[in-house]
Order: structure tokens, then sequence, then C-alpha cells
């Protein structure tokens, strides 16, 4: 556990380093909003397009550990959202509520870490994590809110929902990564080396951004961000490991890697759909500043765990 901890520490020393500097006002909120994107646009996307290009469809998709995955966040997520209609809230915060729940920072948090905490084998099923989050529960966020609002599907929803796939760079990225795979051109070799360079700017970048992000973020509403935190490190992983060790058995390393995924924190991009649609954005707020402050402890005993210390 002890050597665990202090593989992860870096990167969380990383995170305290953005806060440090967003909270003393050295880095500012502008500041912050350019950096992060440009690791969103440009530095995270060479990485996962470099990645994505030396992968072929079949390694990135396996169907028993997609599977997995999505029966033990769709789990978390409906627990959740019960929950949430217990306590009389409307569609709309209780699909908020229920993505801070099981939507992981796997971006910005879990591509640069678990890829050099778990080997580079751990690239194909941290990308297959990512593109059901983005794809599968961000998509349903937006058609859950829309349409409460409407009152109905419409082709309007769709149509945002669509847009919002083409527009998001890891998407894009992945996508013709996959193009070049499947092409089997070779990337020539400055190219690559490109990539390389812009790429390696996305782990030390990316931790930052969600560091000096964080420092502007407020703790109010505690104990509801308290449970949403505790479905997210907890329950999350949790059901996750259940699928993929039993209900749909998948090799112990792709089970581990599943696994540490699901144990991040909350998704600083739930943050940023909240405060696009007015949907509880104090409460996500909230939610993430806990879980990711909780995650310094978490990860690193989910992690021991998974890979037997």
């Amino acid at each position: 556990m002890l050597e665990i901890f202090l593989k992860t520490l870096p990167f969380f020393a990383l995170i305290g380093l953005g806060y440090g500097a967003g909270k003393t006002k050295f880095f500012s909120a502008e500041a912050t909003a350019y950096l992060t994107k440009f690791v969103f646009y440009f530095a995270l996307s060479a990485m996962l397009f470099r990645f994505s290009a030396n992968l072929s469809i079949s390694e990135i998709f396996d169907a028993r550990l997609a599977m997995a995955y999505l029966w033990g966040t769709a789990s978390v997520y409906g627990i959740a959202t019960a929950v949430a209609f217990l306590r009389g809230l409307n569609v709309e915060t209780a699909a908020i509520e229920a993505q801070c729940a099981s939507i992981g920072n796997t971006g910005f948090l879990g591509v640069p870490m678990l890829a050099l905490l778990l080997g580079p084998e751990a690239v194909a099923p941290i990308i297959l994590v990512l593109t059901i989050d983005l794809i599968v529960f961000s998509s349903l966020l937006v058609i859950l809110v829309t349409g409460s609002r409407d009152g109905r599907m419409s082709v309007a929803v769709l149509r945002t929902v669509g847009l919002g796939l083409v527009r998001n760079p890891m998407i894009v990225s992945i996508v013709l990564g996959l193009c070049v795979s499947a092409s089997e051109l070779p990337i020539p070799l400055p190219v690559n080396e490109f990539l390389s360079i812009l790429g390696n700017a996305a782990t030390p970048g990316a931790l930052f951004a969600i560091g000096a992000s964080l420092s502007g973020k407020s703790a109010e509403r505690l104990q509801i961000a308290g449970w949403l935190s505790f479905c997210k490190l907890v329950l999350h992983p949790l059901f996750v490991a259940v699928a993929a060790y039993l209900f749909f058995p998948v090799s112990s390393y792709q089970a581990a890697v599943v696994v540490s995924a699901a144990s991040l924190p909350v998704a600083g991009n739930v943050f940023i759909l909240a405060q696009h649609y007015g949907v509880a954005p104090q409460r996500v707020s909230a939610a993430i500043l806990i879980s990711t402050t909780l995650s310094i402890v978490s990860v690193s005993l989910w992690i021991a765990w998974v890979t037997g210390g």
C-alpha cells in the first residue's frame, strides 16, 4: 500500500501545486481556463491520438470488459438517481447527481496516471472506459436534462447530443487514431515525435489545471457532496469490481485497470455541464473538491487491492 501511495503521490502533488497557484491568485481563473483549453484540445488529444493510432479496435473493444464497466457504472448511476428521487429532486438535478456518483476524471487524471502506474497495456481499457463515459453517460445526461425541460424527446435533443460528441476533441482524436491504425499507414517519424512531445505535456498540464480549477470551488452542502463522493470513490469501484470479477469475468489485469479507473474522483466536465445547464453547480463543485481530496488515499487503496499491493 505504501509503495502504491508513494507512486501516486507525485500526481496529486502536481494537483496540489496547481491548487496553490490558483488559491494565491498567481494563476488567475483566466489563465486556468486557457491552460485547460490547451490540455483539452492539444496535449491530451495528441496523447490519445498517438495511443489510438498504435491500437486496433479489437484491442480496445472487449465486449465482456465493456459490459462489466457498463453494469457497474449503471448500477451506481441508478442508486444515486433513486436516492435523489427519494429526496424529492427533479429529473435534472437527479441526473447531475448521478453523473457525479459514477463518472470519474478519466481524461485528465486517469489517462496520464494509470498509463504510467499500470503500464502501457492499460491504455486500451482506459480508452474503452473513457469512450463509454463520453458516449453513453454524458449523452444520457444531456438527453435527461434537455428532454425533461422540453417534456419530450425531439430531433433537437438528439442533434445536441450528436454535435456534442463530434465537437469533443477526445472522441475525435480517438476515432482519428483508430482510422490511422486501421489504414496500417505508418506515422512519419517527425509526426510521431511531434505527437510525443505535445502529448507529454498532457500529464503535468492536466494535473496542474485540475488543481488550479479546484481552487475556485467551494465546499458547500457537505452532506450531499459527501454522499456523492462516497458513491464515486467507494460504490463505483466496488460495483465495477463485482461485475469484472464475478458477473462478466475478465482477466485480472483488465479488471484491475477498470476498477482503478472507476476509483477516480468526480470528473471536472460534470461541473461544466452543470454550469452550462444551470443545474446545481455548487453541489457538483463541492463533490469534485471533496472527492479529489479524499482520492489521494482512496485511489491508492483501490490500486493496491486490485494489483495485490
